[in-house]
């Protein structure tokens, strides 16, 4: 079993115990730096780190591999990777960057094939001149997601 596969069968079992939080990342350079960056339902308390931290390093022999390790929560404006993100944050406003646009819109629901965003857009009035504002709704499937990033307002 390589260094990798011991780091992610405990990182596994760990998670177990604590169904809320889930692995977005796990990053193992070349030099043995193991970096875990994890989210959660309801987010990420910095005792959620520690105990992911200790529960490593008990589980990993360092005199078989010498290794430094990070674990975080994702930061604000870190990209939504996986479907359990988007579905946490109905209700937001994101960037969603696809193909050929880039919208600000909020997200409407989030199921398991789909996301489905709302936003105002001025367009030209159908009838007469100048603009009116209208009601965007836009259903995307992930696979044409480039980027999703949650705005952060105050």
């Amino acid at each position: 079993m390589t260094f990798k596969d011991k780091v992610n069968t405990a990182l596994v079992e760990c998670l177990k115990e604590k169904p809320s939080i889930f692995l977005i990342d796990l990053i193992i350079t070349d030099s043995f730096k193991v970096i875990v960056n994890l989210d959660g339902d309801n987010g990420v308390a910095l005792q959620d780190c520690i105990d992911v931290s200790r529960y490593l390093d008990v589980n990993l022999d360092r005199e078989e591999q010498d290794y430094s390790l990070e674990v975080a929560s994702v930061g604000v404006g870190s990209p939504l990777k996986q479907i359990r993100q988007y579905k946490k944050n109905i209700g937001r406003i994101l960037i969603v960057k696809t193909e050929s646009e880039i919208i600000e819109a909020e997200l409407v629901n989030a199921d398991d094939d789909f996301v489905i965003l709302s936003w105002q857009a001025r367009e030209p009035k159908k009838i007469g001149k100048g603009k009116e504002t209208v009601q965007k709704e836009l259903k995307l499937p992930y696979g044409t997601i480039k980027e999703a990033i949650v705005t952060v307002t105050f």
